[in-house]
């Protein structure tokens, strides 16, 4: 059989790919820096390729390399959840959960879900991190989370999903504006040209540029929200319109505001909420009992 790396060295390698220091990564480790090169110069052997280009200044990962580190990276991930799994054998519902959270779902979905978690599954514990969707995936393949909620459209090729339940996007105005007249509300291209957009990275905004052909979004430099709050304020002042989650329309986001939200004209533009996990999760029952729960509280059961 050939020689296969070892996890210890694969965590050397990440360690380095990480601090691109060997005393750095070293200390990260907890080794000296002559142990964390031997481990590397071992795997590097074992591979049969140059992971790390290095000088007296610079430490760079070779582009095999980069393609190398995703891999180890899922390794170390399952590994891991190996370990949790057979510590969690028996012992069901009683896990540390950390889940990350998008902020466009964090605030209308969690004061409701969280209480109802507890009260079904007392001895569940639930951490959290809300976070742009790209990062929480990074964080979840790198074992740094358990769980995450997120929207879809998104690409999770390779996780485990769960789609929970649709919140359709509803229109949102100043009262009195022209895009609220009629009975049904549409966004044709003329509105289109107002609809005001969260920063890039925001998942909210690719759905709003997904609900009207991207061509009609005008481009005004520095008219991009940093957050939902924001991009209602810029409605308010009268600089656009906005497409808002359902969800965030039927919280109290909008009380003591002059802005109206209407839902948009069938077939209404949507995104879907789902919970993903790695496929090597150790804990299995609890995402789909957090899936379950969720259904019932916010769609369908």
């Amino acid at each position: 059989m050939a020689y296969l790396p070892s996890l210890r060295q694969l965590g050397y390698f990440v360690a380095l790919a990480k601090e691109l220091n060997f005393t750095r990564a070293a200390q990260a480790c907890f080794v000296g820096q002559s142990t964390l090169s031997a481990g590397l110069k071992e795997l590097e052997d074992a591979l049969g390729i140059r992971l790390v280009e290095r000088d007296r200044q610079n430490v760079s990962i070779t582009p095999i390399g980069l393609e190398v580190l995703e891999r180890a990276k899922l390794i170390l991930a399952a590994s891991e959840d190996l370990v949790e799994y057979a510590g969690a054998t028996g012992k069901p519902m009683t896990a540390t959960i950390r889940l990350g959270v998008i902020p466009t779902i964090a605030p209308f979905l969690l004061p409701t879900l969280l209480p109802e978690i507890r009260s079904r599954f007392p001895e569940l514990k639930i951490t959290l991190r809300e976070d742009l969707t790209a990062n929480l995936l990074s964080r979840l393949a790198e074992h740094k989370l358990d769980f995450a909620l997120i929207a879809l459209p998104y690409d999770v090729e390779g996780l485990l999903v769960q789609e929970l339940f649709d919140d359709h996007f509803w229109l949102v105005a100043k009262e009195g504006d022209p895009a609220l007249k009629g009975k049904e509300v549409t966004l044709p291209a003329k509105m289109a040209e107002r609809l005001l957009l969260l920063e890039e990275g925001h998942c909210l905004r690719e759905h709003s540029l997904q609900a009207c052909k991207r061509t009609d979004i005008r481009k005004a430099e520095g008219m991009e929200a940093t957050s939902l709050l924001t991009l209602l304020q810029m409605v308010e002042s009268g600089l656009g319109i906005a497409l808002l989650p359902g969800m965030a329309v039927k919280s109290s986001l909008l009380n003591n505001s002059e802005l109206v939200a209407k839902e948009l004209a069938s077939p209404a533009p949507k995104r879907v909420i789902a919970l993903v996990a790695r496929p090597s999760t150790a804990h299995t029952q609890e995402f789909n009992a957090l899936a379950d729960c969720i259904r019932e509280q916010f769609g369908v059961a």
